[in-house]
């Protein structure tokens, strides 16, 4: 049987950060990433990169500038409301919109660079010993990570249940011309009408946008209701390649397992409840999964503390946020107090897209604009 010291499932930005991040930790460590597929390939994803999640990255001693090469940066954001307030700013940094079929084969790449090794293969099985773990009963491995996605094999092993239908949301994305008045601009646009639900077109600076449209599982939404409501939201898209994709709330994340077995990104429901963005808790609990991966029987422990000591504070507020979300009126007042200070601007994006706190100038702004 083969042996590594830390077998991560899943190439993606969660697993790769992971895998960099044991490499960083510990040069002669022995890592190896499998997934079921090659790389570079497509995944569903609105494709906006946050320069949080670039920060993450460049601490793990990647080449952002490669990562991100060719696309350029979008220093704005504009933000509409259920009921049609709207607010577009710069924001403090820019974020970059890279597609995954160019950023995750990247990103990977770099990683495999530092000695990292890849097999293709589709793990079944994962059990769990005193001394290390087994996958399919061919690798053995010290620590293993499961940064597979949201349908996660490595979950099902541990016995850890699919997000409720509440905390679960499911978008479609595709690719369109960049909508007129749009380019350089990260547009959210939110409606009343199957509250809620979201829709966004991210330009790729060459005459394309990421464009999609997202609700919650638990309205029963059909593919057909989310082309409809992707046109409802954003008239005049012409898109091609549309693919929908399941997204586990933030709010629905599982107690974390102890011992050897880790999860990250998507498998452990990091996905923000507000927006929909992944690609920063993805990196970022990738990367501290492969801190903790050194602790052995422990990881699990040291994972959770290390999560709980980086993300508790925010997410119990976007946990907040997105409870009182659920109140068209709440988000049209938040936006209008975003239209009015930059600050409270820069804090519900910091919160939506990053590791922000939902602050108090935030909450007594939003009270005194509701109408």
């Amino acid at each position: 049987m083969e042996h590594a010291d830390v077998v991560v499932v899943g190439g993606g930005p969660a697993g790769a950060a992971c895998a960099a991040a044991v490499r960083r930790a510990h040069p002669d460590a022995d890592v190896l990433v499998l997934d079921r597929a090659g790389f570079p390939r497509d995944k569903v994803c609105g494709d906006g990169i946050a320069p949080e999640a670039l920060d993450v990255l460049a601490g793990l001693g990647l080449d952002v500038a490669a990562l991100t090469d060719g696309y350029p940066s979008v220093p704005r954001l504009r933000l509409r409301g259920p009921g049609g307030t709207t607010v577009e700013r710069a924001t403090t940094r820019p974020s970059v919109v890279v597609p995954r079929a160019v950023l995750d084969g990247r990103l990977l790449a770099q990683v495999l660079a530092t000695g990292v090794r890849f097999r293709r293969h589709t793990v079944r099985s994962v059990t769990v010993h005193p001394e290390h773990v087994e996958v399919d009963g061919i690798v053995r491995a010290g620590v293993l990570v499961g940064a597979d996605g949201a349908e996660s094999v490595v979950r099902r092993a541990l016995g850890v249940p699919v997000n409720r239908p509440d905390r679960l949301a499911v978008a479609i994305r595709g690719y369109a011309p960049v909508l007129p008045g749009s380019d350089g601009v990260q547009v959210v646009t939110t409606t009343e009408r199957r509250w809620p639900a979201y829709a966004w077109s991210f330009p790729l600076g060459d005459g394309r946008a990421n464009v999609g449209y997202g609700e919650l599982v638990a309205g029963g939404v059909t593919r057909a209701e989310l082309v409809a409501g992707l046109h409802r939201l954003l008239p005049g898209v012409q898109p091609e390649g549309l693919r929908a994709h399941r997204l586990p709330l933030s709010t629905g994340r599982p107690a974390l397992p102890g011992g050897r077995v880790l999860l990250a990104g998507d498998a452990q429901s990091l996905i923000n409840p507000l927006t929909g963005e992944g690609i920063f808790y993805a990196v970022l609990s990738g990367a501290l999964a492969g801190a903790a991966a050194g602790a052995g029987a422990r990881a699990g422990q040291v994972h959770r503390q290390l999560l709980r000591r980086r993300l508790g504070g925010h997410l119990r507020g976007s946990s907040l946020a997105s409870q009182l979300s659920r109140w068209p009126v709440l988000m049209d007042a938040a936006v209008r107090a975003a239209r009015e200070d930059q600050r409270v601007f820069d804090d519900v994006v910091a919160l939506g897209l990053a590791d922000g706190r939902l602050t108090a100038r935030t909450l007594a702004a939003t009270v005194r604009r509701l109408r």
